[in-house]
């Protein structure tokens, strides 16, 4: 399926949204939004999804000059954008059952950097940035942000990221432990290659339950923790992938997981 904000592609049970406005250093448009809402129903038989930018940037943020985004202006506006648009999106990023991975190719700001932080691995090359950059022009922080970095840095981090409006770069963000790892700039695809094409792999049902368990976590207590896993242990159990797991184990030999 051809996309006019993006590009996707599916090699090897591995897909590849990448944002592709590079003379817009892919500003996120309601359009874009939109557009990788619907590839993520297009995924097919992949078993990892990559995220990553066109050119020298990530996503320059919400794209406030779009041709279609007239409607973002004022706060009405942009309320309407983010429940209509930009959340929905957000939202079926968390809710996905297969591992994703965003490749931070450069600048990442405003919903940009929300959608980066969403991935379960965000690898930064050393050229990459993080910005909160909306206290600059008098808005707040949106995509899931106050939610996203307050638990990936803390408080006072995630305080100084929001209301001062300073980049972090890629190398601070990992040291940080916001990001998984920050990577030279012509390693960048490769690493992010290798770890999907790992991921893509492995039991994709296990997967998808840990990272919705992970997610959960976050804002249950001890004893809801232990039921979910309960429930997940269940059904990765039941699938075929856990089969083979215990028969290769038995047998001495290398797992082949099917993502069944």
């Amino acid at each position: 399926m051809e996309f006019e904000n993006i590009k996707l592609d599916i090699t090897d049970q591995v897909a590849t949204i990448t944002l592709n406005r590079p003379e817009r250093l892919n500003a996120c448009s309601l359009d874009m939004a939109d557009d990788i809402y619907v590839a993520l129903d297009k995924l097919d038989d992949a078993r990892a999804v990559v995220i990553t930018g066109e050119g020298r940037a990530f996503c320059a943020g919400a794209d406030l000059q779009a041709k279609n985004d007239s409607a973002l202006s004022g706060g009405q506006g942009s309320y309407a954008a983010l429940n209509q648009h930009y959340n929905p999106l957000m939202l079926k990023l968390a809710k996905l059952k297969i591992p994703t991975i965003t490749a931070v190719n450069g600048p990442a700001a405003g919903v940009g950097c929300s959608i980066a932080l969403a991935s379960d691995f965000a690898i930064a090359s050393k050229s990459a940035y993080f910005l909160q950059a909306f206290v600059n022009i008098g808005l707040v922080p949106d995509g899931g942000a106050s939610w996203m970095l307050t638990r990936l840095v803390g408080k006072a981090r995630a305080t100084e990221m929001m209301l001062l409006g300073e980049k972090v770069p890629g190398e601070k963000a990992a040291d940080w432990g916001m990001i998984y790892k920050c990577v030279e700039d012509d390693a960048l695809m490769e690493e992010t290659n290798t770890l999907a094409k790992r991921l893509a792999a492995g039991p994709t049902v296990a997967l998808g339950v840990m990272r919705q368990n992970l997610a959960a976590a976050l804002e249950s207590d001890y004893a809801s923790a232990l039921v979910r896993e309960a429930e997940g242990q269940r059904i990765a159990g039941d699938s075929k992938d856990a089969r083979e797991g215990a028969i290769a184990f038995l047998q001495k030999r290398k797992t082949e997981f099917k993502g069944e």
